[in-house]
C-alpha cells in the first residue's frame, strides 16, 4: 500500500471524486482522499492522501489557498459563474479601469460571505447544490472568510483576469459575483484554476496520465511526498530512546522525554522516535506538566517493526 501525499493536477470535466476513483485503479488501494473539492469545470492543484496520509485530509483542507481566476462583468447567473442560467445582463461598457480596480481592492480583508447556492455545502443534512436543482432557495448563514490578497493580473473590460489567495471557505465564484454587485453591473466567474492549495503549487502537480505511466513503472513511490512534510513548518523533537515504546502507543509523556525543549502550552510539534521515525504531532500541557499525542501517522506496521 501506499502511503503520502500527491500533488494532482485535476483537469476540467473532472469532479474531484472522479480523480479519486481513478486513482484507487491506478494504485491498487480504496485508502485515498482528497483535500478540498475542486468543481468539474475548475481545475489546478488537488493534494490527494493515500494509506495513512487520508489522517491529514482534514487538516490540509482547512490550510490557505491561491486561485486565478476570470471575472466577466455585466453578467448575473444562477451558478455564480458561466456554466448557469442567466438572470441579469447589464451594459459595463461605461465602467473605468480605475473604479473596477478600487472595488475589487475593497475586498481585501477579513469579511462574511454567503456560501452560493451551487455548492457541496451541507444545509439540513443536503447538500445546497441538491436544494438548487429542486428549485429550491434556502436560507444561508453567512461564513468569516479572509482574502489575503488580490492581484489584478489582467484588465480587459468586461473581463478581469485575478490572483486570489484566500482562507478555507472562500467561493471564489462569490466572489466575482459580489464585485459585480458593488460595481453594479453584475459579474459571474468565467474561469478558475486553483494555483495552491495546503503548501502545494501548480508547477509540481502531476496529471493522472504521467501518474499512472510512473505506476505502471513501479516508480509513482518518487511522486508521493511523507506526511510530515506537512508539518515541515513546526518544530520537531526526537524522543529519548527510553520512552520509546510509550510514545509508539499514544500515551501522555513528561516534557523531559524528548531531546529538546518542548513548544510553548498548546503548540503542536512533530514527535520522532529515538532513531528519528516520524510518529505524530504532540503538544505542550501545562496544567498537566505533560506532553500529549494530538494525532498519531505511523501506521501498525512500522510499530511492530520497531518494537522488535
Amino acid at each position: 500500500m501506499y502511503h503520502g501525499i500527491i500533488n494532482v493536477y485535476k483537469e476540467k470535466g473532472m469532479t474531484s471524486f472522479d480523480v479519486v476513483a481513478k486513482l484507487r485503479k491506478i494504485c491498487g488501494q480504496k485508502k485515498i482522499g482528497h483535500t478540498g473539492t475542486l468543481d468539474p469545470d475548475a481545475e489546478g492543484v488537488l493534494p490527494v492522501c493515500l494509506g495513512k496520509a487520508t489522517k491529514v485530509c482534514d487538516l490540509l483542507t482547512d490550510r490557505d489557498k491561491e486561485y486565478v481566476t476570470v471575472l466577466r462583468l455585466g453578467v448575473e447567473t444562477d451558478t455564480q459563474d458561466l456554466t448557469g442560467n442567466v438572470i441579469m445582463e447589464k451594459d459595463a461598457s461605461g465602467l473605468a479601469p480605475a473604479e473596477v480596480t478600487d472595488v475589487i481592492r475593497s475586498f481585501v480583508g477579513v469579511q462574511e460571505q454567503i456560501p452560493p447556492m451551487f455548492s457541496a455545502k451541507k444545509v439540513n443534512g443536503k447538500k445546497l447544490y441538491e436544494y438548487a436543482r429542486e428549485g429550491v432557495e434556502v436560507k444561508r448563514k453567512p461564513e468569516t472568510i479572509t482574502i489575503y490578497g488580490i492581484d489584478i493580473l489582467d484588465m480587459n473590460l468586461p473581463e478581469v483576469r485575478l490572483r486570489v489567495a484566500c482562507s478555507k471557505g472562500t467561493y471564489i465564484r462569490t466572489l466575482c459575483h459580489d464585485i459585480g454587485q458593488k460595481l453594479g453591473v453584475g459579474g459571474a466567474m468565467a474561469s478558475l484554476v486553483r494555483t495552491k492549495a495546503a503548501g502545494y503549487a501548480i508547477e509540481q502537480a502531476h496529471r493522472l496520465d504521467e501518474i499512472a505511466a510512473m505506476a505502471e513503472q513501479w516508480t509513482l513511490g518518487e511522486l508521493l511526498q511523507p506526511v510530515e512534510d506537512v508539518f515541515k513548518d513546526l518544530p520537531g523533537s526526537c524522543c529519548r530512546s527510553e520512552y520509546d515504546m510509550p510514545l509508539l502507543n499514544g500515551s501522555k509523556l513528561p516534557a523531559e522525554a524528548f531531546a529538546d525543549e518542548v513548544p510553548e502550552n498548546g503548540t503542536s510539534f512533530r514527535a520522532y522516535t529515538a532513531d528519528g521515525v516520524f510518529v505524530g504531532l504532540y503538544y505542550y500541557c501545562a496544567d498537566e506538566g505533560t506532553c500529549r499525542v494530538r494525532k498519531q501517522f505511523i501506521d501498525e506496521t512500522t510499530k511492530q517493526l520497531i518494537r522488535k
